[in-house]
């Protein structure tokens, strides 16, 4: 990567950072905050209010001065998200779990947002095997975004993420009414030890039902 685009990387983590930070001490002193861009406080595990904030999701689009990147801030409370919210500087659009649900229909043909560089094998399958168009994109939030914003159907990931890269993506997408989970089908779990979350299902909940069984299909013969 050029030495521009590096720096413009790490402005933007920095600045993205401080700004949030700021923000959310100013109005939110009491809360504890979990960041890519922080060092993680075990304090958060006793509290009841927790954010979870990405302050920029894509720094690879972003330093490539693309559109396809985001910023994540949502709310943990009480053991599940509450609030969230995706903004898409790139297009101008902010994105809220307080937007108003949508009905889905039935989707054709069918398409699945995917990482511009590394589609795994598990999505790569279950798209053959449907007939899905893999479309690539960039960020986490983007992605899940284009699933809200009816671009794609569904966003199928298994490469491994962190709790700040679904958590405002998965409140947004819920509260529009689409099917959030792991792939198997359990339930995404937030404010954790560990803040790794292995994969991501955000799809028309039409779909949901066969996408969970192919992937425990293919899943369960990968185990074998």
């Amino acid at each position: 990567m050029p030495d521009g685009d590096r720096a413009l990387r790490d402005l933007g983590d920095r600045a993205g950072q401080a700004t949030l930070a700021r923000l959310l001490a100013e109005h939110r002193p009491d809360d504890r905050v979990l960041s890519e861009e922080a060092k993680d406080d075990p304090a958060r595990l006793s509290a009841r209010r927790v954010w979870i904030i990405d302050p920029l999701d894509g720094t690879r689009e972003f330093s490539e001065r693309r559109d396809d990147w985001a910023v994540h801030v949502a709310l943990w409370q009480d053991g599940d998200l509450v609030a969230g919210a995706v903004a898409l500087p790139g297009l101008g659009i902010t994105l809220g779990a307080d937007d108003p649900a949508r009905s889905w229909p039935e989707p054709y043909p069918l398409r699945i947002a995917v990482s511009r560089s590394r589609a795994t094998p598990l999505v790569i399958a279950i798209a053959d095997e449907i007939g899905a168009e893999l479309v690539p994109m960039g960020s986490a939030g983007y992605k899940a975004c284009a699933v809200v914003r009816g671009e794609v159907d569904a966003y199928l990931h298994t490469g491994g993420q962190y709790e700040w890269d679904s958590a405002a993506p998965v409140a947004v997408a819920r509260a529009a009414g689409l099917h959030v989970s792991r792939v198997d089908g359990s339930p995404l779990r937030y404010n954790q030890p560990d803040p790794y979350l292995p994969d991501l299902m955000i799809c028309n909940p039409n779909l949901a039902e066969d996408l969970i069984g192919r992937a425990c299909t293919h899943l369960e013969s990968e185990s074998r």
